[in-house]
């Protein structure tokens, strides 16, 4: 919508004077909104987008097309694009009907052409972006991006915009070995417990992360470190030596974040994962 503002003047025997202001809208022939189902992104994941077009006139917007710039941003004087259209994923809605998909072109920007929205009528273009790794990891990281509509019916681009942010969460995973690999009765072995965080927040003691096992065959005489600092049992741990179970005391696991650098010269991050290292020593 755009207001315009007129005013007259008038002259007579030298003697000038003003009129009042009019003021006119010029009405949007078609209004878009474009909404991020998820509203927060992880790396690797599918983010679902839509788009909302409202036809506000009384004739028919016949073969519009629909520009997504997949959130490039400025970057070592090029443009990279944090966002991947997913191939197959677009739907298109005619008041509420499902239409045939319109032709895409993945881009970036990825662009849908073919689009027509009957007089007074709503279309809904619904599709899935994937977050690259070009999309910003780090707890404030956001990924904006902008779809613009043109058309012969359209006197200007309509656009409109959506941010999502970057999920603050952590992402663990955790990894066990032994050593030796081949014993016998009585020996000592070392059961290794490597856990690692991909995430861009910290596990800390209110977490309460908890490690279990049962030790099969049953370990005796354990000794348990936690990122090379002894444990003891009853406080940090717990232990049954007539089942081999073992646990992990509320709030002992503690694991930093993962950290990110992005690549000055390609834009690409890399993570490093913030790790914590269990060690059970025992004898079978």
């Amino acid at each position: 919508m755009a207001v315009f503002f007129n005013q007259a003047t008038l002259t007579y025997n030298g003697v000038s004077t003003n009129s009042n202001i009019a003021v006119g809208e010029i009405l949007d022939a078609l209004t878009a909104t474009k909404t991020a189902v998820e509203g927060v992104y992880t790396v690797g994941e599918l983010i679902t987008y839509a788009v909302a077009l409202r036809n506000t006139t009384g004739g028919v917007l016949a073969d519009l097309t629909v520009s997504d710039d997949l959130g490039g941003y400025a970057f070592g004087g090029g443009t990279v694009y944090p966002l991947t259209y997913e191939d197959g994923s677009a739907l298109l809605f005619i008041d509420g009907a499902v239409q045939p998909a319109p032709a895409v072109v993945a881009g970036p920007p990825a662009v849908f052409t073919g689009i027509t929205i009957p007089a007074n009528g709503d279309a809904v273009l619904v599709y899935q972006a994937r977050a690259n790794g070009f999309a910003p990891p780090v707890a404030d990281g956001t990924i904006v991006n902008t779809v613009t509509v043109t058309g012969d019916g359209l006197s200007a681009p309509v656009t409109a915009t959506e941010t999502v942010t970057a999920d603050a969460a952590a992402r663990l995973t955790i990894s066990k070995s032994i050593t030796p690999t081949q014993v016998v009765d009585n020996d000592r072995v070392t059961y290794t417990f490597v856990i690692q965080n991909f995430g861009n927040e910290a596990v800390v003691a209110t977490d309460d992360a908890i490690v279990t096992d049962t030790f099969d065959p049953i370990l005796t005489d354990l000794v348990v470190t936690f990122n090379g600092e002894g444990w003891v049992e009853g406080v940090q741990y717990t232990y049954d030596e007539a089942t081999g179970q073992f646990a992990s005391a509320a709030g002992q696991i503690t694991v930093p974040a993962a950290t990110f650098t992005q690549d000055p010269v390609t834009g690409a991050y890399t993570t490093v994962p913030g790790t914590a290292t269990l060690v059970v020593v025992g004898t079978i």
